[in-house]
């Protein structure tokens, strides 16, 4: 291949981009971050370009982050050990500190830094600030004898988010500021709420009534029983899904996430693989995409 042949199809590709970024002019993404693509260089590097592009065309992408490994890690380092009931990170008092320690003042503040050493301009956010992310305590059950009520499983400062300030985030997209956001609430009280991270990007992105949910993961996305990638879902076929058993384990919670933001008011969700270089832009500005969309 000569390299004026090579020239041509690179322009190909930006022309094949041209109706997308046509389309999402304007509008807003919400992208929850998370998993490999935190901790490799090379992804990392590849995720802010991405958020950078997309606002440098006209899109306002909102990030919100998780940081469990880096938790469990600093636990570990104060001899402290993660406890972990039905998924959910047991939080006592001395953890919720560590969490927004390490959630809020570092993994928040490197994402920043590194959307910023691209040529954005991003900015750190935690639930307490303006009230962004106002919570309440979240209570797990779980199915005891048949006939009887399920047991109430209190598993400390752990929140569900019951408002977003969607009016602070929208004047700081508007201002060519790209909000990052770390997972945790505020309640009434002024207490701190450790709350899953894939929930706050599915709140948000209710709240802002966005045009897309995002949610990068480790897998290539919704596999059916033969390991075989589903490329689009919608509510009919995702619940068959998760009936049959399909959809369990960790993924069962990032598609009831996609559901709930797209009843919120979010015209798509998508669940895409993390540990590809550029996948956010290869889901918005190709024909194919990649991973799998969900639709009401």
């Amino acid at each position: 291949m000569d390299d004026m042949t090579k020239f041509v199809e690179r322009a190909d590709i930006l022309l094949e981009a041209l109706p997308y970024i046509r389309r999402f002019y304007g509008k807003t993404v919400v992208i929850k971050y998370g998993g490999h693509a935190m901790v490799d260089g090379e992804l990392k590097d590849s995720f802010a370009r991405d958020i950078v592009m997309m606002k440098y065309i006209g899109i306002h992408p909102v990030v919100v982050h998780g940081g469990g490994p880096q938790i469990g890690s600093f636990l570990k380092k104060l001899g402290k050990d993660s406890q972990f009931i039905q998924g959910m990170r047991v939080t006592d008092e001395e953890t919720m500190d560590i969490v927004e320690m390490v959630l809020v003042g570092k993994v928040n503040k490197e994402i920043v830094g590194l959307i910023n050493r691209h040529g954005g301009k991003a900015v750190g956010l935690s639930g307490k600030d303006a009230n962004l992310i106002q919570a309440e305590k979240y209570y797990l059950s779980a199915a005891k004898a048949k006939d009887t009520p399920p047991e109430i499983i209190d598993i400390g400062l752990v929140g569900k988010v019951t408002q977003v300030n969607a009016a602070l985030i929208n004047s700081m997209t508007a201002d060519g500021l790209i909000p990052v956001i770390a997972p945790t609430g505020v309640g009434e009280q002024g207490e701190t709420y450790n709350i899953n991270a894939d929930l706050v990007a599915g709140a948000v992105a209710a709240a802002l009534q966005a045009e897309k949910l995002i949610l990068l993961t480790n897998v290539p996305g919704v596999l059916d029983l033969s390991k075989e990638l589903i490329q689009a879902m919608d509510e009919a076929r995702t619940r068959a899904l998760i009936e049959e058993g399909t959809i369990t384990g960790g993924m069962f919670p990032k598609v009831k996430c996609c559901l709930k933001a797209l009843k919120g008011g979010v015209k798509k969700a998508h669940i895409v693989d993390g540990r590809l270089k550029h996948t956010i832009l290869l889901e918005m500005f190709t024909d194919q995409g990649i991973g799998t969309e969900i639709v009401l």
